[in-house]
């Protein structure tokens, strides 16, 4: 069909036009809800299963890894099956991998349906916006990227408000539940208004051994990561063993998909030294900012008593600020007056700044103490993330734009997961170290003798040493952490600067 004949006869208008983007957008809001409702959950899940909270980031990192790969292949799929019957498929291996989560019993069965639900939620992020752009006519475009942009930017808000929520007050296991009605929903919508949509099929090309070796590294990566801790690294033979698979296989995986003529990930877009560099500052920061996302909850029910709820209320105020500066960002772009660069280098800076902040927490702060740093911080992401997209796709020719855009978004994905699993393993090997110096400079002969007098026996006078020690040492320890992510951050800004300032207009239509 002819563009012409496509704006004379729209796919959708009126009221199903409006279901349909209504269903599209709720289904994005329902897959980005997930990547952060499970945050402040993993003291609930790790007190349920009876394993550590350490163990508990596998629900994170699971789904995330999987995701990551998953995303490559949308194109693929949506070529081979269509990109409506694409979306329903995956729509519907979200809500059973979802309902099997909920019903897990144990970690490895929840670690594996969390895989399940981030592979089949990987395509669906792209698929609505896609499909999104296919319905509505050419100048309704933007306001319908300004819709799809609103529900990945406000779900991040509500993911920690509503895990923390239906933990304390239900369970966790109804963080994976409440996908079951939303997903129905967007099912019925799907079947009954998108058919019109769908796209030609054809039968592409995939490149197995690419996919293959692909997800063979990445997966001795992240076990390797995850198992290391708890296995003293490589001191143990199998995590020795993965690390080295894990290397072998990304170096083949390099070497093919450079050669091969329809790679699952084109590497050669690196070759663009703007989309490099932004691809670089793109996935260090985010996986630092996405690591605090995961550890600030986690410590502050560990440590300082909060409640998953309130924790959760802490961790969203980083969203709500950036909502309202996201469309001031828009705008800025949008001028082509202001320099996209200097945009991610104050963005990044800032949130430098705020880590900083935090960096002189310690045991004794209020509510408002942790929720601050949080809000002020939301300020710099949207100067962050909406121009290194432009830097990085403006590099390359408007023919590799979708193949950067899914490169991208894979290495954003995945460097979320892998900090993760480093940054949790560094912050609780500091505080070990922590308690350790504590413990050999303390002289709690004055604590002991307060105590004896107020009527306390020996037994409960070591639980409240100890529990002050385990207190300020976690407390050091996540300071610490702090410390090195704001020195990532600040060096992030400056490496933006080797990329050139786009020119011309960029199509971004193909970032998710």
């Amino acid at each position: 069909m002819s563009p012409a004949a496509t704006r004379e006869q729209p796919l959708l208008q009126g009221t199903p036009l409006l279901i349909a983007a209504f269903a599209l957008a709720l289904s994005n809001f329902m897959v980005v809800l997930d990547t952060t409702i499970a945050n402040v959950s993993v003291e609930h899940i790790a007190g349920g299963l009876a394993i550590s909270s350490s163990q508990g980031t596998w629900i994170i990192t699971s789904y995330s890894v999987a995701e990551a790969v998953c995303v490559p292949l949308t194109g693929f799929l949506s070529q081979r099956f269509g990109a409506v019957k694409t979306f329903i498929m995956g729509m519907a291996g979200f809500a059973v991998f979802s309902a099997l989560c909920g019903l897990s019993t144990s970690l490895p069965m929840l670690v594996i349906c969390r895989l399940g639900q981030g592979f089949c939620g990987g395509p669906l992020m792209p698929l609505t916006q896609t499909l999104l752009l296919r319905i509505f006519p050419p100048e309704k475009h933007g306001a319908a990227m300004g819709m799809w942009a609103m529900t990945t930017v406000t779900a991040p808000i509500l993911g920690p408000i509503l895990g923390g929520t239906i933990s304390d007050d239900w369970s966790w296991h109804w963080i994976f539940f409440i996908n079951l009605p939303v997903a129905a929903v967007c099912l019925f919508i799907s079947m009954n208004y998108l058919r019109a949509a769908e796209t030609e099929t054809s039968a592409p090309r995939i490149d197995r051994i690419g996919l293959i070796l692909l997800v063979f590294w990445v997966a001795c990566l992240q076990i390797m990561l995850d198992l290391g801790h708890d296995r003293d690294w490589f001191n143990n033979n199998f995590i020795l063993t993965l690390g080295i698979l894990a290397a072998i296989g990304f170096l083949v995986f390099c070497a093919w998909e450079i050669t091969e003529k329809f790679p699952v990930v084109d590497l050669k877009v690196f070759r663009h030294r703007g989309f490099t560099v932004a691809t670089m500052a793109m996935a260090a920061c985010f996986g630092t900012y996405f690591t605090s996302a995961v550890i600030i909850p986690q410590w502050l029910q560990s440590s300082q008593g909060y409640t998953a709820t309130y924790a959760g209320y802490v961790t969203a105020f980083s969203g709500m600020s950036a909502v309202f500066i996201a469309p001031l960002v828009g705008k800025w772009m949008g001028s082509g007056k202001i320099d996209p660069r200097l945009l991610v280098f104050i963005g990044i800076t800032w949130l430098g700044i705020t880590t900083l902040m935090r960096a002189h927490w310690n045991s004794d702060g209020s509510f408002w103490t942790f929720a601050i740093p949080q809000l002020l911080q939301g300020f710099g992401l949207p100067l962050f993330f909406v121009p290194v997209t432009t830097i990085g796709l403006g590099a390359v020719p408007v023919s590799e734009t979708a193949s950067a855009a899914g490169l991208m978004s894979f290495l954003r994905t995945l460097s979320g997961a892998v900090a993760t699993s480093i940054v949790t393993t560094a912050w609780d090997d500091d505080g070990r170290i922590s308690r350790s110096e504590l413990v050999s400079q303390m002289h709690p002969q004055m604590t002991q003798s307060l105590l004896d007098n107020a009527g306390f026996s020996l037994g409960q006078i070591r639980g409240v040493i100890e529990q002050q020690i385990s207190t300020q040492s976690s407390a050091v320890a996540t300071t610490h952490i702090f410390l090195a992510s704001a020195g990532l951050f600040f060096l992030s800004a400056i490496i933006i600067w080797g990329a050139p300032r786009p020119s011309g207009k960029v199509d971004t239509s193909a970032a998710h």
